[in-house]
């Protein structure tokens, strides 16, 4: 009975040492790590949304991005409408024209504007414009319209009007007008000038207009082309811009930042050359412009990297398990556990750190912490300088291949698959000749 029970304790002795249950419990660990790798980025998410709603704060302080829109020439005119009892009224309308030419020349100067650890990107522009409408003598109305020709003007839009710091003023035909806050062509935020047209233009004459304006905004600035012939020269120091919309402008390579041009023709967008009354108000969908990209935008870094955090684990535990395998040294599943913490709060270290100095800096600090830390606690467990250099090799080449994958970001999944096929076949390797049915019986 004694040599029976004996024989039991072992046997249960050697299964809760055998390879297959380690292997199940760092399998377990692994897992149980997805609820803290989730909650991470969770925070980044969050401390994203917050860098956002600060950032929006700045900029409704300063001014959104802006969309300048127009000039757009309006004549208003009426026609009679008879009712039930043959009573005549007349209706008002307008009828609005597309410049026949539209050219707006801008320089952008950006500047970054702090916020405790936020930033965000401002900029003042100078813009000239200038065009020509075609003589209105060419439109035809009914003959019992009756025109408002001393109530025509034109109207130019802008999404945020706190935008502009000078009073605007528009040259037409050679005559200077103050703009007004109005305007009925479905734009947005609309200043309008009310030119005298005068009355001996001869059919085909062109209506010039020209105007200089200072304008302010932040992250971003679009045009809406609509002139029949659309050209916008747009002019820059900001090393990163990002060119949006739905035309693609003719870049020139500056050293400055931006130098480019976009030609767009009545043909190209959506826009009518006339239309009455509310009969057009799509003017978004033929916007174009540029976004001035922060290039280091370390939230979106730390979330790139937080999503390689389950395959850290696993190759870690993957070593030491081998260590363990290879060597005969018991390593308890709390180490392993203690181990993959260690692992997770670099994550929080990068993004609590890169809030303050940026991600370049913040990275090499929180992988230096990590892998000494990580280092320290192998060579407790190891008692070996080799084993515990092994460990820390691999950290230093798992930190250093990440950071490389984050900053090649075109061919980073080319480069990531390479690094984990890489990894396997290492793995393979390492454990070719190991007998694992033997080991088992070993243990």
């Amino acid at each position: 009975m004694e040599i029976v029970s004996d024989l039991k304790l072992k046997k249960k002795g050697n299964f809760s040492q055998s390879i297959t249950l380690k292997a199940v419990l760092i399998a377990f660990m692994t897992l149980l790590m997805l609820g803290p790798e989730g909650m991470i980025r969770d925070l980044i998410q969050e401390r994203q949304y917050r860098s956002l709603e600060t950032i929006e704060k700045i900029n409704d302080k300063w001014s959104q991005s802006q969309t300048l829109c127009g000039p757009i020439l309006s004549i208003q005119y009426s026609e009679p409408v008879t009712d039930e009892n043959k009573k005549v009224t007349y209706m008002q309308h307008f009828l609005h024209i597309t410049p026949e030419d539209l050219n707006i020349e801008t320089k952008l100067l950006p500047e970054e504007r702090h916020y405790g650890i936020y930033k965000t990107i401002l900029y003042n522009s100078e813009i000239s414009i200038t065009g020509n409408f075609l003589s209105t003598d060419f439109l035809k109305f009914d003959s019992d319209a009756i025109v408002s020709w001393d109530k025509v003007f034109m109207t130019m839009g802008f999404t945020d009007l706190r935008g502009i710091t000078d009073n605007l003023v528009i040259s037409f035909n050679g005559k200077p007008y103050t703009a007004e806050v109005g305007g009925v062509a479905n734009m947005d935020n609309s200043l309008v000038v009310n030119p005298e047209i005068p009355s001996d233009i001869k059919p085909g004459e062109m209506l010039s207009f020209s105007c200089k304006l200072k304008l302010k905004g932040s992250s971003s600035i679009h045009f809406i082309p609509v002139g029949k012939t659309s050209m916008v020269h747009l002019t820059g120091d900001w090393k990163s811009p990002s060119y949006i919309g739905n035309f693609s402008p003719d870049i020139n390579q500056a050293e400055e930042g931006i130098d480019a041009t976009w030609g767009i023709m009545r043909f190209n967008r959506n826009i009518p050359e006339i239309w009455k009354d509310g009969a057009f108000n799509d003017y978004e969908s033929s916007s174009f412009g540029v976004r001035l990209v922060d290039p280091v935008d370390h939230y979106q870094q730390n979330m790139r990297s937080a999503k390689y955090a389950l395959l850290f684990i696993i190759l870690t535990f993957v070593v030491f398990f081998f260590i363990e395998l290879l060597t005969k040294k018991r390593i308890h599943p709390i180490q392993y556990l203690l181990v993959a913490v260690a692992l997770l709060l670099f994550y929080t270290l990068l993004l609590s750190i890169s809030e303050q100095v940026g991600f370049g800096w913040a990275y090499l600090t929180a992988s230096t912490a990590t892998i000494g830390l990580i280092t320290f606690y192998s060579h407790s467990i190891f008692k070996d300088k080799v084993q515990t250099g092994i460990m820390a090799f691999t950290l230093l080449a798992l930190y250093i291949f990440l950071y490389t994958v984050l900053q090649l970001e075109d061919i980073a999944l080319l480069i990531g698959s390479i690094g984990l096929f890489t990894a396997l076949a290492i793995v393979m390797y390492i454990s070719r000749k190991i007998a694992w049915y033997k080991q088992e019986e070993t243990d």
